[in-house]
C-alpha cells in the first residue's frame, strides 16, 4: 500500500468535522504525513445574517478578520494532540467550499481528503447536493467521510471493512484498496453482493417476484463467483467473508453495516454527471450519506491507495 504523503483535511469547524479531525490526524500520524487543514472562505454566497451581505462596502474587511479568526481555530484544534503531525494551515476564498477544496486538492498533489458530511437530505439536498458528496463525486484521490458519532473511528482501529461488490472494473479497484488496507491495519473484508429486486408484478413470473424465489440457488452461486472474484483481484492475502442479499443496493448495504458491525465501507464512485446525476444521484452519494461507518470512496479514475 502507498504510504500517504499529504492528508488534506477541510473544515467548517462544526462538530461532525472535529470529529473527522481526529480520523484525518490519526492517519497522518501513522503515515508520518502532512496534515494540511483548509478553511474555504466562501464568498458572495446569500447569507442575510452575514455582515459583509449588509455592508457590501466591508467585504475586504470582514473577509480579513474571518480568515484570522479561522487560522486561530484551525490552530486550537490541533494544539490538544501532543503527538500532532507537521501542519500546514490554510485559508483559500472562491465562490464554493467544493471547488475550493478541489483545487487544493489538485494542486497539492493530496493522497486522501478527510472530511465529515452532515447527511443531509430533503429538497436542499436533492437540487444542491452536500460539499462532501460534491468533492466525492469531483474528486480525483480517495475521499474518507466522517459521519457525527458518539467517538469517532480511528481507521488504525479499524476490524472489519466493508466492500459493496457488483462485479464492475470500479469495485474491483475498491476491493484492491481495501485489501491493502485491511492488511496494513489488520482487518477482515466484508464482500457484499447485493441482488437487485424485480420490481415488476409478481404474475409475470407465475407468482414468484424475486430473482431469489425464481433462482434458489443464485445466492449459492453468487459467494462462489464472490470468492473467486476476490482471489483474482490483486492485493494481500487478508480474511474475507462473502455475502449475499436481495434488494434496494444502498438500503442493503447500510443495513449490513449496521447489523454486521462494520468499521469502514470501501466503495467505488463511477463520477457519474450530467441529468443522469440530478436525477438518479449515485449509490456511492447516497452510501456515504447514510452509512452508520466512514466511507472511503474510490474513484474510477485517478489516484488511489495503490499508485
Amino acid at each position: 500500500m502507498k504510504r500517504l504523503d499529504r492528508v488534506l483535511f477541510p473544515t467548517d469547524f462544526s462538530a461532525c468535522a472535529d470529529q473527522a479531525l481526529a480520523v484525518a490526524l490519526d492517519l497522518a500520524r501513522s503515515n508520518d504525513a502532512e496534515l494540511h487543514l483548509l478553511h474555504a472562505v466562501v464568498l458572495h454566497a446569500y447569507d442575510p445574517e452575514r455582515a459583509s451581505a449588509q455592508l457590501a462596502e466591508c467585504e475586504e474587511e470582514v473577509v480579513r478578520l474571518w480568515q484570522e479568526i479561522a487560522a486561530e481555530r484551525l490552530a486550537g484544534a490541533t494544539g490538544r494532540d501532543e503527538q500532532a503531525p507537521r501542519l500546514v494551515i490554510e485559508q483559500k476564498r472562491g465562490v464554493s467550499a467544493a471547488d475550493v477544496i478541489l483545487a487544493y486538492a489538485r494542486d497539492h498533489n493530496s493522497d486522501l481528503v478527510v472530511m465529515g458530511t452532515h447527511g443531509r437530505r430533503g429538497p436542499s439536498q436533492l437540487l444542491l447536493g452536500s460539499v462532501a458528496e460534491q468533492v466525492v463525486r469531483r474528486c480525483e484521490c480517495p475521499v474518507l467521510t466522517v459521519r457525527e458519532r458518539t467517538e469517532p473511528q480511528l481507521i488504525s482501529a479499524v476490524e472489519r471493512i466493508l466492500v459493496p461488490v457488483d462485479f464492475s472494473d470500479h469495485a474491483q479497484r475498491a476491493l484492491a484498496n481495501a485489501k491493502y488496507l485491511a492488511a496494513a491495519v489488520g482487518a477482515s473484508v466484508q464482500l457484499l453482493h447485493v441482488v437487485e429486486q424485480v420490481i415488476h408484478p409478481s404474475f409475470y413470473a407465475v407468482g414468484k417476484s424475486t430473482l431469489t424465489q425464481l433462482d434458489p440457488e443464485l445466492p449459492v452461486r453468487c459467494r462462489q463467483h464472490l470468492a473467486a472474484w476476490f482471489d483474482a483481484t490483486s492485493g494481500p492475502p487478508v480474511p474475507a467473508e462473502y455475502h449475499v442479499s436481495e434488494g434496494k443496493a444502498v438500503s442493503e448495504i447500510v443495513r449490513f453495516a449496521e447489523q454486521d458491525g462494520s468499521d469502514l465501507i470501501v466503495i467505488a464512485t463511477h463520477g457519474l454527471g450530467g441529468l443522469q446525476h440530478f436525477l438518479l444521484g449515485s449509490v456511492t452519494e447516497k452510501v456515504v450519506r447514510r452509512a452508520p461507518c466512514p466511507v472511503l470512496t474510490v474513484k474510477s479514475f485517478g489516484r488511489s491507495f495503490l499508485d
